[in-house]
């Protein structure tokens, strides 16, 4: 039965479509290409001394840029003053793209030793949204659009949605010779056609993404995010979904992820090319400018996230605190940091990493 818009999307094909419908050497040209930017990007990545510092500064990013697909905005500066300070207090929309990242950090902890499941997706979901119910997927017919047009209805119900998502998780799982970008993409579509949430499907499906290629070993840590290349592009995104829906136009969509995934591997390779050497500048300021307090630790601390503070150094016992507060104050006044007030402490600013990371 062809779709039709007012009714849930139950025939929803089960994966794997037919390669017929997307195999082409435009295709694999385009493959190619993302797979080089990608591998450069792997290959770059441990240039930076502390590998934590691209996940906790980059996840952050996504989770800003993710979010606001879905018309969620905050500013990277709430981001990293709520993530830096004692006693946050974050605005509504600031606390979800807070959580969006900490869904994503332990998601990608448990897929270290485990395979994808329904279960992680459920909890991905749970934990952006806060929510309490007991399994998570939908068991009522929801219609996107607005109020005047409905654009797609997706499957219902509960049964129905454990059935697509049962097939959805296998195919991830499934060593089928498909080249996992083209399956990304492919993984990523039915998501979203699936939408097996009243909220959050977006966000579950991005944040899916990058777990996904990391899992099958395309990138060593979770720093490739394509929110922002989905963000300005979205007319484009969202019709290509539809053309696929109403279509069976996976080659449009493939080859617009694809270049999404190059994209984005050339942006990011760029903003590590671009922390790398700030670091080693930082490094060779601080040597030159104010040695009594260099050390290799402290100088790593104040690239984990834009915003330091005096806690952050006695907690990693690089410093008491009052040797905490006279380093990070000689960093202010060689011009490293900018002192900032937040609440009842002092935050210090990197601020060349920060308009690295905001760019």
């Amino acid at each position: 039965m062809s779709y039709k818009k007012g009714t849930p999307y139950n025939d929803l094909p089960l994966l794997p479509p037919d390669i017929n419908k997307w195999e082409s050497i435009e295709i694999y040209k385009s493959l190619s290409e993302a797979r080089a930017a990608l591998a450069e990007l792997k290959g770059r990545c441990p240039v930076i001394p502390n590998p934590m510092m691209l996940i906790n500064t980059l996840v952050l990013q996504e989770a800003k840029d993710s979010s606001s697909i879905e018309n969620i905005f905050t500013t990277s500066d709430k981001l990293y003053r709520a993530f830096a300070s004692a006693k946050p207090d974050p605005d509504t929309q600031t606390k979800e793209v807070i959580r969006y990242r900490q869904a994503t950090l332990d998601a990608w902890s448990k897929l270290q030793k485990n395979e994808i499941s329904l279960k992680l997706l459920v909890n991905i979901y749970k934990q952006i949204k806060e929510a309490n119910d007991a399994e998570g997927i939908r068991d009522e017919v929801v219609y996107i659009g607005n109020a005047m047009k409905t654009i797609y209805t997706p499957p219902c119900c509960k049964k129905v949605l454990t059935s697509k998502l049962e097939n959805w998780v296998e195919f991830a799982n499934k060593n089928d010779g498909l080249d996992p970008l083209i399956k990304m993409a492919i993984l990523h579509y039915q998501f979203e056609a699936i939408h097996p949430f009243t909220d959050g499907n977006g966000r579950t499906g991005r944040i899916m993404n990058i777990l996904f290629i990391s899992k099958k070993g395309l990138l060593d840590k979770p720093v490739l995010y394509l929110s922002k290349y989905l963000n300005e592009y979205k007319n484009d995104y969202y019709r290509l979904l539809k053309e696929v829906t109403e279509n069976g136009n996976w080659a449009d969509w493939i080859l617009f992820i694809l270049k999404g995934v190059k994209d984005t591997s050339v942006r990011t390779l760029k903003k590590v090319n671009d922390i790398y050497e700030l670091y080693k500048s930082t490094v060779d300021k601080v040597k030159k400018e104010a040695n009594e307090i260099y050390s290799y630790e402290f100088i790593e601390m104040l690239f984990n996230q834009p915003y330091c503070k005096i806690n952050f150094l006695v907690d990693s016992g690089i410093a008491s605190r009052n040797t905490a507060s006279k380093y990070l104050g000689r960093l202010v006044e060689i011009g490293v940091l900018s002192k900032e007030k937040s609440a009842s402490e002092s935050l210090y600013l990197n601020k060349e990493l920060f308009k690295i990371l905001s760019q």
